[in-house]
């Protein structure tokens, strides 16, 4: 007998239940904490008891989570979740389907947010795109992941990662090694992101051949890049000249995607970020876009989300 505050939702097969619950449950015990409900599996059945509120939400994250079957991760809860609890309609399972390039491993990159699958978007309609958000929002990775789509659908003959190398308490010159030793530590993060999804051997393969090429921004300058995906990482630390200097190497038949987080400038005290005074500039110039990421779009561990939301109500208290 199911009393008048509960509902049952009935699973398509074993398969989706067990992929909905998750190890011993863990799914349901997420869900549950999250709405303050009681989720009670029964074979294909989740009996759900609570307020009618809580009950209805928690029967709109779990069918979310049911579209996307065995293909559900502990991000995908976390969003679904977030989702019900914002009454946003997104649909997790068409997220799923925007595949954007296979690794080198067989994983799957794909958009796992609805801020994600806009940006992914505004890539494939502009060949100037400014995305702007928080660490771990997958700017840059997403960012690579079509960069390497293109390069492999011929699109574009190469790729070039580039990033200021700003001086974060250490000054270049003392640091050991030739230049590219003390540069490399800056670009550190593009050379993971790109093992992670060509693999080391392809990777060095492209590198040799100039297909890839990584370089601190200071290199770019003078430069006309034709037929080239361009990323600008980190580009909260560009100074206004130099993203004015990054943005007329543009070339013909080539895309730049432009990433930074403008809460972490690492600018010394009294200099303007480039990236913030470029919203001003370009806002509304045609073939230009500008995306924002938002902590609804992180997807790293569900800690980030509350740490970026943490800072931002201090921000917003103490300014």
């Amino acid at each position: 007998m199911v009393d008048a505050l509960s509902q049952i939702l009935r699973l398509r097969d074993n398969e989706q239940a067990q992929a909905v619950s998750g190890k011993r449950d863990e799914n349901l015990r997420l869900v549950e904490a999250a709405f303050g409900v009681k989720i009670i599996p029964r074979g294909l059945d989740l009996l759900i008891s609570g307020s009618d509120e809580a009950v209805a939400k928690t029967k709109k994250a779990l069918t979310n989570m049911a579209g996307l079957g065995t293909g559900l991760t502990s991000h995908d809860v976390y969003y679904a979740i977030k989702l019900s609890e914002n009454g946003d309609s997104t649909v997790l399972n068409e997220l799923s389907s925007g595949i954007v390039v296979s690794t080198h491993r067989g994983k799957i990159i794909r958009p796992k947010t609805a801020g994600q699958r806009r940006y992914v978007g505004s890539i494939s309609r502009s060949d100037i795109v400014f995305a702007i958000g928080p660490a771990g929002t997958g700017k840059t990775y997403l960012a690579m992941a079509v960069a390497i789509a293109s390069l492999k659908k011929k699109e574009v003959e190469r790729v070039i990662l580039t990033r200021p190398a700003v001086e974060a308490g250490e000054h270049l010159g003392f640091l050991p090694g030739d230049l590219q030793d003390k540069v490399d530590p800056y670009l550190r993060p593009l050379y993971d992101a790109l093992y992670d999804i060509l693999g080391q051997e392809t990777y060095q393969k492209y590198r040799e051949k100039g297909i890839i090429e990584i370089a601190p921004l200071a290199y770019m300058r003078g430069r006309t890049l034709d037929d080239s995906f361009i990323i600008l990482d980190e580009a909260q630390n560009c100074t206004p000249a130099q993203m004015k200097m990054f943005l007329t190497r543009l070339g013909f038949g080539s895309k730049a995607v432009i990433t930074g987080d403008i809460t972490q400038v690492d600018l010394p005290r009294g200099k303007t970020s480039g990236l913030v005074q470029i919203q001003k500039i370009l806002r509304g110039v045609e073939g230009i876009g500008f995306c924002y990421l938002h902590e609804s779009d992180v997807v790293r561990h569900p800690l980030v989300q509350r740490i970026i939301q943490a800072y931002d109500s201090y921000d917003k208290s103490h300014s």
